[in-house]
């Protein structure tokens, strides 16, 4: 059970976060009562009331992890006490523990796996112990040929450096079945297992960090740090890692704070204790057959439920990975996402599933595998909400629509509608606004990213990137969800990790939803009042230039031009250009 801190902290939150909705809500009240209800305005003040949830949870974790990035002097020490433990305790001792490294492959190219790895392997044998460390590429690479040149390329690497690989004849429970098996057999012996994607990167000092973090506490059976994005050459990565690194800082720092010892998993660059996670985190088959995708939070709500900490580590140094090289890319990992991701309402209504997974009591007297704890229980509605939510903000705009043609919205209070579609923005995205605003009040930081005038440009560059990309991005949520309810969708498959540009015809017909809606609904809104056509523009631009923001985001020579300016570039990026 928690302690009596943590249960004050999330009490504290709790009545924070309530704050921010109710605010929210009563100036939505505001905007729409003058002049009588209309069904169009009741259905409105229905959808927003919906979203509250969620923008609440960014507007309080982010302004929590705001104070504490700038009210103390170590945030992540802070909110992880493993962390204080470890740089209190003996240094320069090499690690007790033996790590397993699995690098997780699918139809992967090897000449983007292996570098980073043997960067991570060089780098932990400078340190004076790769003895403790034993690197594997665990494969489920079914197609023949690719296989052969997997192997080809891993025998290869092993000649210079000591790597071991183990594919499967069959990708049974994907990745999440592959670890397990792993587990079970040639990772038994080890201790602790590091967890990295086909696009992962990290140092040899995060990683160490990481193992005394868990030599610190032994109860701890998950340390996930944050994880940033690898420097990109497109684009839209490079767009969209700014803003997410902003973000997360803020978001985790406060999340962590308390959420305490039943943090999250994302299922890779992360440090896993073998042992209570062979106990417990044995995935069942859903009631359908399928597998379950989104494996990472339910494997951490398991280990909630046993009695066992899983913690985030709130910073990204030495963590990375790569982001999806353009728009189509990106709504595919959604659509990917939105399939895992929406299975946990199965996990919710019969919880009772978890428990054909691993049985026993954690350390400290934890409860039984599969007993959710109410923090488990609400990881896994966030996750859900995350897509949930998706589709009211394109009913929102088209019940707006038919509010002004039915005449319904003429006396909208002008003043309180600006206060609300702010207000609205700021706490949706506060994460980031106040990532933002933390570089720029810490010079130190901020000259990583090359001072605070670069800082001020990314975050430009990258608010008017936001600004255009969410309502298309919501929409193809919405397309994903209808998609599952259609019984379409739900695989596994590979993903393309590299840049390329995307063909005018190629984003027509990925995008012609998104434009068709955002160009009807504006059309709509100027032939019956233009003023209202204008406050929409926030919304229906996004979706009408969806096309050409694929377009342009994918382009060589705007990427180039992105480069050559330095606009978004990563500490990362400049420390290799210096």
């Amino acid at each position: 059970m928690p302690d009596e801190p943590i249960r004050a902290r999330r009490l504290a939150f709790a009545l924070f976060a309530a704050l921010v909705a109710l605010s929210l809500a009563t100036l939505c009240w505001r905007v729409l009562a003058p002049g009588g209800w209309t069904v169009w305005e009741e259905l409105i003040l229905l959808c927003y009331l919906a979203t509250l949830p969620w923008i609440a949870l960014c507007a309080a974790n982010a302004l929590v992890g705001f104070a504490l990035l700038l009210g103390t002097p170590d945030p992540p020490a802070a909110v992880l006490p493993a962390l204080r433990a470890a740089r209190d305790g003996p240094s320069n001792d090499p690690p007790c523990l033996r790590t397993a490294i699995a690098v997780c492959i699918r139809n992967e190219p090897m000449d983007a796996v292996l570098p980073p790895l043997a960067a991570l392997l060089d780098g932990l044998a400078v340190a004076g112990v790769g003895a403790r460390f034993e690197a594997w590429i665990l494969s489920d690479t079914q197609d023949p040929a690719l296989a052969e040149a997997e192997a080809a390329a891993i025998a290869g690497f092993a000649a210079a450096l000591p790597l071991r690989y183990r594919r499967r004849a069959s990708n049974a429970g994907f990745k999440a079945g592959n670890v397990m098996e792993f587990l079970d057999g040639e990772g038994a012996g080890h201790d602790l297992l590091l967890v990295l994607d086909a696009d992962s990167a990290m140092s040899a000092a995060a990683v160490l960090r990481l193992v005394a973090c868990m030599e610190a506490d032994p109860r701890l059976a998950i340390l996930q740090p944050l994880i940033a994005g690898r420097p990109a050459t497109a684009a839209f990565p490079r767009l969209f890692q700014f803003g997410m690194r902003a973000g997360m800082r803020a978001w985790a720092t406060g999340q962590a704070w308390w959420q305490g010892d039943e943090g999250p998993y994302w299922g890779h660059n992360a440090l896993i204790r073998i042992a209570p996670f062979r106990a417990h985190c044995r995935l069942p088959v859903l009631p359908d057959g399928r597998p379950i995708l989104s494996h990472d939070q339910v494997e951490a709500v398991l280990l909630h439920a046993a009695g066992w900490k899983v913690r985030c580590l709130p910073d990204d140094t030495g963590s990375l990975e790569a982001n999806p090289p353009a728009l189509p890319e990106f709504m595919r990992r959604d659509g990917r996402w939105a399939a895992g991701n929406m299975q946990y309402v199965t996990l919710l209504r019969r919880p009772a599933l978890l428990r054909q997974g691993g049985a026993g009591s954690g350390p400290g007297g934890g409860t039984a595998a599969g007993a959710l704890t109410p923090m488990g229980r609400w990881q896994l509605l966030q996750a859900i909400l995350l897509f949930l939510t998706a589709p009211l903000w394109p009913a929102m705009l088209a019940l707006a629509v038919l509010n002004v043609v039915s005449g319904g919205a003429a006396a909208t209070p002008r003043g309180a509608l600006l206060a609300l579609l702010l207000a609205s923005w700021l706490a949706l995205h506060a994460p980031k606004l106040l990532g933002y605003a933390e570089l720029l009040l810490r010079p130190d930081r901020a000259r990583r990213f090359g001072g605070r005038l670069a800082v001020l440009r990314g975050a430009a560059a990258e608010l008017l990137f936001t600004l255009l990309l969410d309502p298309p991005s919501l929409f193809g949520k919405t397309l994903a969800l209808l998609g599952l309810l259609l019984g379409r969708g739900g695989g596994w498959a590979p993903q393309n990790r590299a840049d390329r540009g995307v063909a005018w015809a190629d984003a027509a017909r990925l995008l012609w939803p998104q434009t068709a809606f955002g160009v009807a609904s504006l059309g709509l809104l100027l032939a019956h009042s233009p003023a209202a056509a204008l406050w929409s523009l926030p919304f229906t631009a996004g979706l009408a230039l969806a096309i050409p923001l694929c377009v342009l985001t994918a382009h060589p020579g705007f990427s180039a031009w992105l480069r050559r300016h330095r606009i978004a570039a990563t500490p990362e990026e400049l420390a290799a250009a210096s």
